[in-house]
């Protein structure tokens, strides 16, 4: 089964955070990733740059908008994401608990499959 694990932070946590504390962020997370992979678990991981660099495209009433970020209503974002090849949620759960990421945000775990599967 694939899980997703979501790193989801506070909208400013990464502007307020020293760079040597980033860099030493980065440095646990590829850690991180290399054990998953030494583990045979990760399918993929990606960091994602700033909700500032990114775009929505939303449609309203059949006419698509393009808006640049940041998204002033943003409170969080999505700052990477974890793929897993897993035998269960439990297995996912435990993964998930050890990333270094939940010091600084939260990590959601969430299973891969039909949106419309409720």
């Amino acid at each position: 089964m694939s899980y997703l694990l979501l790193v989801v932070e506070r909208a400013d946590s990464r502007k307020d955070r020293p760079p040597e504390d980033r860099r030493r962020a980065r440095e646990q997370m590829m850690r991180f990733g290399e054990s998953l992979k030494a583990q045979g678990v990760l399918k993929a991981s990606e960091s994602l740059r700033s909700v500032s660099e990114g775009v929505r495209i939303e449609a309203h009433g059949g006419k698509r908008t393009v808006v640049d970020g940041p998204f002033a209503e943003a409170k969080e974002i999505v700052g990477g994401f974890f793929l897993l090849d897993c035998t269960s949620k439990e297995q996912a759960i435990a993964i998930a608990s050890t990333c270094p990421a939940i010091e600084w945000a939260a990590v959601e775990v969430r299973e891969v499959g039909p949106c419309d599967d409720d």
